[in-house]
Order: C-alpha cells, then sequence, then structure tokens
C-alpha cells in the first residue's frame, strides 16, 4: 500500500507561465507518469525524470522541489484526465448503450497511455489523506456526472437513489479499467462490450 502524507503541502515552486514553461512542465509531468507506470515508485527519482524529459534537473527543480510534489502533480493530471472525460459525455438525446460506449471507450483511453499509473499511484506512490478522502471535491464532482446521467434516464433531477447508482457505476467502471490496464487487457474488445452492456443495463433501469 501507498504511503500516506498526513499534513503535508506539496505544491508547485513555481507555475509555469509561458509557452516554453508550459511544453517544459509537460514534458515532465509526461516523463513523471511514463516512469510510474513502466517501473513503479521504486524507479521513480528526479534524475531519471530529467533525462526521460530531456530537462536538465535545475530546470526540474525550478517547479518541482522534490518527487514528492512532482508525484502529487502527476496524480492531479490523472484526476483530471478523468474528470474531463465526463464533463465532455452528454447524456442528453442519447439512448443509454451509446452513452455508455463513448463514455467507456473514452475513459479506457484515458488509462491507455500509461496503463500502470493509476495503480501505482494507488498502491505504491506517498499520497496525501485528500486524495484518499471519499467526500474530496475531486470525487463529489465525479459522481455528481454519473448521477446527472442516471437522473437523466429516470427523466428527474438527481435523487439519493441516483447517487447510490452513479456510485455502483463509477465503482464497476473504474475497477474494471484498473483491472484490465493491471492485466494488459485495455485493447481487449470483449471488455469493453461488456463493461458497455453493465453500464447500459443500470442506465435503462427505470428504477422502479
Amino acid at each position: 500500500m501507498s504511503t500516506r502524507i498526513e499534513k503535508r503541502q506539496t505544491v508547485m515552486r513555481k507555475a509555469p507561465r509561458q509557452a516554453r514553461s508550459h511544453a517544459t512542465v509537460a514534458a515532465i509531468l509526461q516523463a513523471g507518469a511514463r516512469i510510474l507506470s513502466d517501473q513503479g515508485w521504486a524507479g521513480f527519482t528526479t534524475n531519471r525524470v530529467a533525462e526521460i524529459a530531456g530537462v536538465s534537473i535545475g530546470s526540474l527543480y525550478q517547479y518541482f522541489p522534490d518527487k514528492l510534489t512532482l508525484v502529487d502533480a502527476i496524480r492531479r493530471r490523472h484526476l483530471d484526465d478523468c474528470l474531463s472525460v465526463m464533463k465532455k459525455s452528454r447524456a442528453t438525446e442519447r439512448s443509454p448503450a451509446e452513452f455508455a460506449a463513448d463514455l467507456v471507450q473514452a475513459m479506457i483511453l484515458a488509462h491507455s497511455t500509461h496503463p500502470g499509473l493509476h495503480r501505482v499511484l494507488l498502491d505504491e506512490a506517498p499520497s496525501s489523506e485528500d486524495y484518499r478522502n471519499p467526500s474530496s471535491a475531486f470525487e463529489v464532482e465525479y459522481l455528481a456526472h454519473y448521477a446527472q446521467a442516471v437522473a437523466i434516464y429516470r427523466n428527474r433531477r438527481p435523487t439519493a437513489a441516483d447517487h447510490t447508482t452513479a456510485l455502483i457505476i463509477s465503482d464497476a467502471m473504474d475497477g474494471v479499467i484498473h483491472n484490465a490496464a493491471r492485466r494488459g487487457m485495455l485493447a481487449d474488445p470483449g471488455i469493453k462490450d461488456e463493461l458497455v452492456r453493465l453500464i447500459s443495463l443500470f442506465l435503462a433501469d427505470t428504477g422502479g
């Protein structure tokens, strides 16, 4: 299991402002995610990240004072990518099957570039309590998108029951995709098809 960091503030030393600095930070985050995915926390060092990113270690330290700050930024970007998938998903005027198919495909793509990343972030890399908080801002917003989709197919405003259904769908989505990534099966069409079928059935159920 990953180490928990109770109160440590993991913030960037400075934020990128120009196009060049944004590109540098993006390269660092991409390299860090690749190393975590391929080599795990044990292989994750700032020197190795700088090498893979093609930047000097001094340039890396301009933005990230240590590897804990860096892994925190990688974790935020991963969560932002997943949240972006939900924000772009639209249930209105689409069948449950169409919505589920597009959502599953987009979520698989979000995990395909670095398929081992989520497991390492969850099980190996240190993290603050904020990321393990089931009531965090990310969790609330993420589940709200699912609940909204459920409510649309129930033809009503979101209810407590819809939030429960959203939690089940979200856990099913995350569990299947993360385990498929761990097993090297993200590209298996059977995994995608069965997950789409499962989510479609939940969404199509009127809830009685």
